[in-house]
């Protein structure tokens, strides 16, 4: 439905995931108005590049959830962006973050998504925390942790491993 350009598919999608993404995004970008903007950038991009989707290769959500967050890391990483925060009040910065910690249709833990993250082993955690909410890259997790990049790598993927277990157990009890 999706690759054929079906205007259903992005209300399905929009019906059943916009809450996931756009938490996804607003944890990497914590402002909510360009969130907002990121996440319509995503929409986009989804409905754009529909034929690019692969089942074979993994899940629809997955697929969305990536593109969600390259964009978010993307824009945290432009100059744009720095350059906004540099100009920032510190009264602006601590109310964007007040308002982002109370609004309850951003939050990713309502979708179950932090829940299956806290699940993970703290080490696990730590490091999706980093890449996947903190837009950090396997290099930078490394620096930041002291540890070897060779682990990053094999604790990433495991925690991906982990994860992809448990949202099939989850999936199967909604």
């Amino acid at each position: 439905m999706l690759a054929a350009r079906e205007e259903k598919a992005i209300e399905i999608i929009y019906d059943n995931y916009s809450a996931a993404i756009f938490g996804v995004i607003f944890r990497i970008i914590q402002d909510k108005e360009i969130a907002e903007d990121v996440f319509q950038e995503t929409c986009i991009k989804i409905w754009h590049n529909s034929l690019q989707y692969d089942s074979s290769k993994g899940r629809l959500f997955t697929w969305m959830i990536n593109i969600a967050r390259h964009l978010a890391i993307d824009k945290i990483r432009s100059k744009d962006f720095r350059g906004s925060l540099k100009n920032q009040s510190l009264e602006n910065i601590v109310n964007s973050n007040m308002e982002g910690k109370s609004s309850d249709s951003t939050n990713p833990e309502l979708v179950g998504l932090k829940l299956l993250v806290e699940k993970l082993e703290p080490e696990q955690k730590s490091i999706i925390d980093l890449l996947y909410f903190g837009g950090f890259t396997q290099e930078e997790v490394s620096e930041k942790l002291a540890i070897p990049l060779g682990t990053v790598k094999t604790r990433s993927r495991n925690a991906l491993l982990s994860l992809r277990k448990q949202f099939d157990v989850a999936e199967k009890y909604t």
